[in-house]
């Protein structure tokens, strides 16, 4: 089944491209979980709906990952309203993560450049939130996010308001942010670039994880910048190349039309 075949699928009241967004957000939740990224139900995902309405897509609270369907995300506003969709009709109450809505909701409020937001709570990445020195160039993995990389202080469950500002300002014009002693959280300017950066950001961490408390060899200064500047070449052209390699192994196991429906 090719990358483009969910479309044939559009619900009635649905544009193309939405629909688009939804298969593609659904399995982004679906290789977030083949690759050990989940934590139960909890931990979100998100991604913008095209249109001045400036409505995002999350999780149905209490869908687990490697379920996720298109038909399963519901669309809310800036106050986190659900917004009402035909499709979604004579089907039980939605709910979303009232945590899950105050981070992505402050992203997408303050970043039009960004399309996706993954959230994360994984051991290795709440591990390296803890670590007084954050993430440390050990790895190249660590590199692509040298000097790129955001840090906000824990304030608790993040279910506060007032936190978005703060969330904002912390991340300021990185795409990447460790939230210390909680997780991870990046931005992709689109979907495929959110999954590279989320998973090339938690490798970066179990790496550093498992070489442990030893003396670390770090790279001089001048190769650390070098290093993040030559990944910046074909950045979206690489993660695009990526997403589908994901996909094509994700399908080995489940037909993508499953997600679909």
């Amino acid at each position: 089944m090719t990358h483009d075949e969910p479309t044939q699928f559009v619900p009635a009241d649905m544009a193309a491209e939405d629909w688009k967004i939804r298969c593609d957000l659904a399995a982004l939740y679906r290789l977030v979980a083949h690759y050990r990224m989940t934590d139960l139900i909890y931990t979100h995902i998100s991604a913008r709906v095209p249109g001045p309405e400036h409505h995002f897509l999350i999780n149905q609270y209490g869908v687990m990952f490697h379920e996720m369907r298109a038909s399963d995300l519901v669309k809310i506003d800036l106050d986190g309203n659900i917004i009402p969709e035909r499709h979604h009709e004579n089907m039980p109450a939605r709910k979303v993560n009232a945590a899950g809505f105050c981070i992505h909701s402050a992203i997408h409020m303050a970043r039009p450049d960004v399309t996706c937001v993954v959230h994360t709570h994984t051991a290795a990445g709440i591990a390296v939130s803890a670590q007084k020195r954050g993430l440390l160039p050990v790895s190249q993995h660590a590199l692509r996010f040298y000097d790129r990389l955001s840090y906000h202080g824990y304030e608790g469950i993040a279910t506060n308001l007032d936190e978005r500002e703060r969330l904002v300002r912390d991340l300021g014009d990185n795409r990447h942010m460790i939230l210390r002693n909680h997780g991870l959280l990046v931005c992709g300017r689109t979907i495929p670039e959110a999954f590279a950066d989320i998973y090339y950001l938690e490798r970066a961490c179990q790496i550093q994880v498992a070489a442990g408390e030893h003396e670390l060899t770090l790279p001089p200064e001048e190769v650390c910048r070098l290093t993040v500047e030559q990944f910046k070449d074909g950045t979206l052209e690489r993660s695009q190349m990526g997403w589908e390699a994901a996909l094509g192994e994700l399908e080995e196991n489940r037909c993508r039309s499953s997600y679909a429906t």
